[in-house]
């Protein structure tokens, strides 16, 4: 009981000193507080989000509306306890305009409640759970949400003339949001899903749900993983024959990340993406952030989250220069909302009501193209809504 009112005690005082934090002044400079997983199994989304923060700073210069801005990259290792820490941290220590990175889900929603108290911006980068925005009214996205890409794949795949499918998604947030939406918009297009496979996080295997698939025998299987899993599932969906099986693989983008996309080699060419970005995505736009990209980061190629981190570092100076430098939370939230642009990949809106982004949705084929493996797109959905706000 002693331990439980000491928690509240510091929870309350806390709180306290979030609500009384007094407005930068104009001439101070914006601090912005960067929270990725740079070490862990995570760190991939990291680095390719803190490239294309600094890449953008790079570009656009270090200072907009008078104001300097400053970028303040910390480490929480893909730990929720850890982001929330920082963040606290990062708002009263080092009194940051904005937070912004939040590699998984669970980082946004530990971090969602500090935002408001401190009425904070935290702009996601690219945690894609729907509901991450619902958890603060300080909450911007500009990744993109799993049901908003999923629900496209199963238009397609219906119009294509898929008529049955077997799900696999990774067990945890998006996966299961890509799960719901996959199995509901198929059905709801006149397909059968037979099969609605979980897939631990930790430490997957995937020969057991693989072996399903080959039992049953779908017209197609719908997956979702983490981009980092992506290699060894297409490993093993080859190694069982599945790729010559008629069996077709569809899934959300994030299993052909074209961060690694080149290390997969010929099992890739077996999937049809439905993604918001590909690094082969053909704009002026988008060839010029590649080739920026590069250039600053040798060896790297940009993938989704780094559109994420470029987009996001936008939002930020689009609004400030709105505000003609005014830093404070509420004053940037109301000019981010209805912010439209041209992104690298394709155009973008924040959604005034919802605070989510609207964006295309583009199906993707693997191809060997001078030697490379690139997604290339083949169909566009146009600005698409997350589908739980798309009456908003």
């Amino acid at each position: 009981m002693k331990r439980r009112n000491l928690l509240a005690g510091a929870i309350l005082g806390v709180s306290a000193v979030l609500a009384g934090l007094p407005a930068l002044a104009a001439d101070e400079p914006l601090k912005v507080g960067l929270i990725l997983p740079m070490t862990g199994p995570f760190a991939s989304t990291g680095r390719q989000i803190e490239a294309a923060a600094k890449l953008y700073i790079a570009e656009h210069g270090a200072s907009v509306a008078g104001r300097e801005v400053e970028l303040l990259v910390k480490d929480d290792a893909g730990v929720a306890d850890t982001t929330k820490r920082l963040a606290q941290e990062l708002i009263v220590k080092d009194k940051v305009a904005v937070l912004a990175g939040f590699g998984l889900t669970p980082l946004a929603m530990a971090t969602a409640p500090l935002a408001t108290r401190a009425k904070v911006p935290a702009v996601v980068m690219a945690a894609a759970t729907s509901s991450i925005t619902e958890q603060s009214p300080y909450i911007v996205r500009t990744s993109y949400t799993t049901p908003q890409v999923t629900s496209k794949i199963a238009e397609w795949a219906a119009k294509e003339g898929i008529r049955s499918a077997v799900t696999i998604v990774s067990d945890y947030g998006p996966g299961i949001d890509a799960e719901k939406t996959f199995v509901a918009d198929f059905s709801k297009a006149g397909g059968q899903v037979s099969e609605s496979l979980r897939v631990p996080l930790a430490n997957p295997d995937f020969s057991p749900f693989l072996q399903k698939v080959a039992d049953q025998k779908p017209d197609a299987i719908f997956v979702f993983v983490p981009s980092g899993v992506g290699a060894p599932f297409m490993k093993q969906y080859v190694e069982r024959g599945l790729d010559k099986s008629g069996v077709r693989l569809l899934a959300d983008g994030g299993i052909t990340d074209d961060d690694i996309l080149n290390g997969m080699g010929d099992p890739a060419l077996a999937a049809i993406t439905g993604f918001h970005y590909s690094a082969a995505h053909s704009s002026p736009e988008n060839r010029a952030f590649v080739e920026a990209f590069t250039k600053a980061n040798p060896g790297m190629r940009p993938n989704f989250m780094a559109a994420g981190g470029y987009d996001g570092m936008h939002a930020i100076y689009a609004a400030l220069e709105k505000t003609g430098g005014k830093s404070d939370g509420d004053s940037l939230m109301e000019a981010m909302k209805g912010l439209s642009w041209i992104s690298p990949r394709g155009p973008i809106t924040i959604d005034p009501e919802t605070r989510d982004i609207v964006q295309n949705v583009y199906m993707r084929k693997v191809e060997r193209v001078n030697g490379e493996l690139w997604n290339v797109e083949f169909e566009t959905f146009e600005a698409v809504k997350d589908p739980g706000k798309a009456d908003s």
